[in-house]
């Protein structure tokens, strides 16, 4: 094949032009590169808020490569590998390049896919990016995988990480484009209906805006993170959760800023490296334990007897944000506006879930992912499974949070709730009426509704769960 051969730049999660090792390798061979977005069955099975933040994505990351002289190829079918060898025949491309997921689905797609360019000549390579250690190369002294999170911390905390790379200086295009799909045709946002219009205000797109918040992030909120991570009315977070599911910006360049900012003497830099790990640790046990998508991880929690049932009128308050608990329903109108929710809150309401309504962390899980513009398939699993206790280094299983208390312990002036929940308020913040603007009719619900009592009292859903506890031997 022809050195001047164009190389396809198959993209999935890395929607950036820095510190990515794949198009940085393409660009270094100085042949043409044409960047492909493929939305493929596996990809096209997304659930509604993931799938309108990737098609916001895409659009923007679109823009970026035009400005740089370069396009994006949209392309749509069910086969991701039927789709490059169609764009290798129509360009003459010698050569694919993209950064490897871990998702067990994923990982069988790009070996077939590898496997079968390798077979026809094509050069096929695939590079990291998305994680800063490999999954398999982090190995207990036995040469197992981690369990518990702790170790695993104490074992990568000092490895050296790969310096973030810069943007190319350029991505040089071939002659001739192949012809492309109109993003608009694939309706990204079908899923979100109305509430699109409420969560778009919220989004903060591409790798300029990820950039920023890292920057502001570092500069005035690192320093008192620890703390302030904890209080859902502080905006003391990174944000960044929503840019790194799709990869418009690395880890690796979250990493060595936050090192800097551990070097600067701010002590709260290496909690905020923690976090970067703990992510780190979804994917290491998603690798080497694939059922913790899907499966309770503990398989003595296989027995355990949750309600699946998805109808009963609990989960559909849980849902809804109506269970007459203050911060799950606030945490729950959050992540229904904003297409986020708060760390606190995510651990408040899996645990009422799973423990005071002994629901299967599996209902939370696939609402969530429905949910969520920064769902992340491994991060997303852990949490659940970490919150519900069947999972690795999970909360013990007799920890019942008290949504109560740790309101008071978090938002001690309700300020959080109140910004949240419409219901009882003379004068309700505008986050709290745009739920109403966002949730479906048919819920038949209004800022001017009576604010509901619990579904099942904080002191009995605890007594509850325990006993249920008790009586399977845990």
């Amino acid at each position: 094949m022809s050195d001047t051969s164009p190389i396809l730049l198959w993209l999935r999660r890395d929607l950036r032009l820095s510190d990515h090792p794949a198009l940085n390798a393409a660009c270094e061979t100085g042949r043409p590169v044409i960047p492909v977005y493929i939305l493929d069955e596996q990809y096209n099975a997304l659930a509604a808020a993931p799938k309108f933040r990737l098609g916001l994505g895409l659009e923007h990351f679109a823009q970026v490569l035009e400005e740089k002289g370069s396009r994006l190829i949209f392309r749509k079918g069910d086969s991701a590998l039927e789709q490059l060898q169609s764009l290798i025949e129509e360009t003459g491309a010698g050569a694919v390049y993209w950064t490897r997921q871990y998702e067990p689905e994923a990982v069988s797609r790009d070996s077939a896919v590898k496997s079968a360019l390798k077979e026809q000549g094509i050069e096929a390579r695939s590079f990291g990016g998305h994680l800063m250690f490999e999954p398999w190369t982090v190995e207990t002294q036995t040469g197992g995988y981690y369990k518990v999170y702790t170790p695993f911390w104490r074992k990568v905390k000092g490895r050296d990480v790969e310096a973030p790379l810069g943007a190319p200086d350029k991505i040089t295009a071939p002659g001739n484009w192949p012809q492309s799909d109109n993003l608009v045709d694939w309706q990204m946002d079908a899923g979100m209906r109305r509430g699109a219009d409420v969560v778009r205000p919220f989004v903060q797109l591409g790798e300029k805006a990820a950039q920023s918040r890292l920057g502001a992030f570092l500069a005035h909120k690192v320093a008192d993170y620890k703390a302030n991570r904890d209080l859902p009315s502080v905006d003391g977070t990174s944000n960044l959760s929503e840019n790194l599911a799709l990869g418009e910006i690395s880890p690796h360049q979250c990493w060595h800023a936050g090192q800097r900012a551990l070097h600067e003497g701010k002590s709260g830099a290496e909690t905020f490296l923690k976090e970067l790990v703990w992510r780190e640790f979804a994917y290491h046990l998603m690798h080497h334990t694939p059922r913790i998508l899907t499966s309770n991880w503990r398989e003595e929690w296989e027995e355990f007897d949750w309600n699946e049932d998805e109808r009963r009128a609990e989960v559909k308050a849980w849902k809804q944000g109506r269970t007459g608990i203050p911060f799950v329903d606030a945490a729950m109108r959050e992540m229904y506006v904003t297409g986020r929710m708060h760390n606190r809150g995510r651990m408040i309401v899996a645990s009422y879930l799973t423990k005071h309504l002994l629901c299967h962390w599996r209902i939370g899980q696939k609402w969530f992912e429905d949910c969520l513009i920064d769902w992340d398939p491994a991060s997303n699993a852990m949490g659940w499974q970490w919150s519900a206790g069947s999972g690795p280094d999970a909360t013990p299983y007799f920890r019942v949070f008290n949504p109560v208390t740790q309101l008071d312990k978090f938002d001690k002036n309700h300020d959080y709730t109140g910004r949240w929940i419409a219901e009882g308020q003379s004068n309700p913040h505008q986050d709290a009426l745009a739920y109403f603007d966002a949730i479906p009719q048919r819920w038949n619900m209004a800022p001017t509704d009576a604010y509901p009592g619990p579904v099942v009292d904080v002191s009995e859903g605890r007594k509850r769960a325990l006993d249920a506890y008790e009586n399977r031997g845990f």
